[in-house]
């Protein structure tokens, strides 16, 4: 099983230290934890904090092979700033070197021979990156879109656009609101916004998370719903980008849907009941939350 993650990768800045991040990575790093082999399609600036990144990554087992180097535009950075209860809000720089994704037949092959692509709105909202992607896309097998909203970086026409794209959606409760209001879906429940969007993007994979309140995943035309966990939130960056690694694991690897949306909730908790995004976890320590709950 191959996956490969498109878009940002950058630094989280926050109020007391940095620290390594951006969804494609947290993505890359939790799917390798899960025996996944996995890659990431980006751009990084000739400079220390790009430096640094590819010594991390070489360091976590993941190959920096397809890193393009931005001889202009430096390596992203976000200020990540933790309200009263620890989640996370961002501010985010631009214009920076994963806005400008070059392009190229090394990475066309990248995706040809990978058995998914993940991919979110932010790396689009560069024309550069957006059209890289869009032509990336023609060429998968299957299309794992993280809607990940970050305003003011997206339209209605992106998401669209990437929404109809996908084979699979994952989006967090606050982004269905949002959508639903961008896209005139009027329905008053969760499962019936979802049959929306579904009918709307032609797919029939969509999860919808619900931070503390679990998930809601729709899979071949059935729900499957995990009430959450319940934890101390340390804070929240790449809670979701874990679930979502979870889940498409236990998917693609043929785990029941129950199991695989149970496990990403799990994680998804632990991540966020710890520092940082990247935290290890065992199957064991994994399979000890979920009993102890």
């Amino acid at each position: 099983m191959k996956i490969t993650c498109y878009g940002e990768v950058l630094w989280d800045i926050f109020p007391e230290h940095k620290k390594i991040g951006g969804a494609p990575l947290n993505v890359a790093l939790r799917l390798k934890s899960m025996g996944i082999n996995s890659s990431i399609i980006t751009k990084i600036g000739n400079d220390e904090l790009g430096r640094d990144i590819i010594e991390y990554v070489e360091e976590h087992g993941l190959s920096p092979h397809n890193f393009q180097i931005d001889q202009v535009h430096k390596t992203g950075e976000v200020l990540v700033i933790l309200d009263e209860e620890n989640t996370a809000s961002y501010e985010i720089s631009r214009p920076v070197a994963w806005d400008f994704i070059e392009y190229s037949e090394r990475i066309k092959e990248e995706i040809k021979q990978s058995d998914a692509i993940i991919y979110g709105s932010l790396a689009s909202r560069n024309e550069i990156s957006r059209n890289t992607l869009l032509q990336l896309l023609d060429s998968a097998k299957f299309k794992i879109l993280d809607v990940n909203l970050r305003p003011p970086h997206y339209d209605a026409m992106l998401l669209s656009v990437l929404m109809k794209k996908a084979d699979f959606i994952k989006l967090n409760d606050e982004e269905l609101d949002e959508i639903c209001n961008e896209f005139n879906i009027t329905e008053n429940t969760i499962d019936n916004q979802v049959k929306a969007i579904a009918k709307y993007t032609n797919t029939d994979q969509i999860c919808i998370t619900k931070g503390g309140k679990g998930a809601t995943l729709f899979y071949q035309n059935s729900f499957y719903n995990n009430g959450g966990y319940k934890i101390k939130v340390v804070d929240t960056v790449g809670a979701g980008d874990s679930f979502l690694a979870t889940l498409i694991t236990g998917l693609l690897t043929n785990d029941l849907p129950q199991k695989a949306v149970d496990d990403a909730c799990a994680i998804g908790a632990m991540v966020a009941a710890s520092k940082g995004a990247n935290s290890n976890f065992t199957r064991e320590e994994i399979d000890q939350f979920i009993k102890d709950q």
